[in-house]
């Protein structure tokens, strides 16, 4: 099954403290994708970088990610699903944050599995495939 990427494991990744290089090999006979909303949180990062250097550097980190990895657009499926992963959430009390919440309905949507290193929000979509990627597998 073909995977969207979480932004907190691209987060490890930059921080080095993820090689994201065995993870992809691991899955490549499957695509690994990002979604839009994922792209837009990476470059809040480079413009929220403080230091000249620390933009720079993430910069260019995000600018190589967005070039090596397809990026899925929030499409009507993704809202038809969004609205109703969102509904019952809401309706169980466990509502998650809002970019996760197009997360998980991009997977739902496209039959992804979910990979990130914060199972906790994605862990409460019914129906979402999640899995764990660390390096301290």
């Amino acid at each position: 099954m073909a995977v969207l990427i979480d932004t907190s494991i691209l987060i490890e990744a930059e921080r080095g403290r993820l090689d994201l290089g065995p993870h992809v090999a691991n899955r490549q006979d499957e695509e690994c994708f990002l979604s839009v909303v994922t792209a837009s949180e990476l470059l809040h990062g480079v413009h929220r970088a403080t230091r000249p250097e620390q933009r720079i550097r993430r910069s260019a980190f995000v600018e190589g990610v967005l070039e090596r990895f397809p990026i899925l657009d929030v499409d009507l499926a993704t809202a038809r699903a969004h609205s109703r992963v969102w509904a019952d959430l809401s309706s169980a009390g466990t509502l998650i944050g809002p970019h996760d919440l197009w997360l998980a309905a991009t997977c739902i949507a496209h039959g992804l599995t979910m990979v990130t290193a914060n199972l906790r929000e994605f862990e409460r979509v019914p129906g979402l495939d999640t899995e764990l990627w660390s390096d301290a597998e």
